[in-house]
């Protein structure tokens, strides 16, 4: 499988039987560039590869701005919900991030629970918020 990472400015990284895979799109329309606000939209798709069941409890997002200015967020799930995933199920989302500078990153971890009730964190590797990346449909997932 290709680096998506260097190819598209995506992400797609797997942490025990969890696969994380995201891309971003700018979106021009709700953008104000001679203001400082960018917005862009990601898709976040996962897919549990391994062998056991899990539920995803809370999410960090690590984002910076093109001057490296950090801006923490986490909580509870992912857009109100807890998705559960047996193996090779999937669960999709799309979310947003503004941004104060052109471009910036995303990256941080989910926090999973097994049916035993031990959790563990699912890497979300970094990913741009950039005019130029490909759109959220040129990534492709498997």
């Amino acid at each position: 499988m290709p680096d998506l990472t260097t190819q598209t400015g995506h992400s797609d990284c797997t942490t025990q039987g969890i696969r994380v895979q995201v891309a971003a799109t700018y979106l021009p329309e709700h953008s104000e560039p001679s203001l400082g606000r960018y917005h862009f939209a990601y898709r976040v798709k996962l897919k549990n590869v391994g062998h056991r069941i899990v539920t995803l409890q809370s999410r960090k997002w690590i984002i910076r701005n093109a001057d490296n200015e950090e801006r923490i967020v986490e909580g509870p799930g992912v857009v109100g919900e807890y998705p559960r995933l047996a193996p090779n199920e999937r669960y999709d989302y799309v979310s947003g991030s503004p941004m104060n500078t052109s471009w910036g990153t995303m990256e941080g971890y989910f926090v999973w629970e097994y049916e035993d009730g031990t959790t563990f964190q699912t890497k979300i590797g970094r990913f741009f918020l950039a005019p130029n990346t490909a759109p959220l449909s040129d990534l492709e997932y498997s």
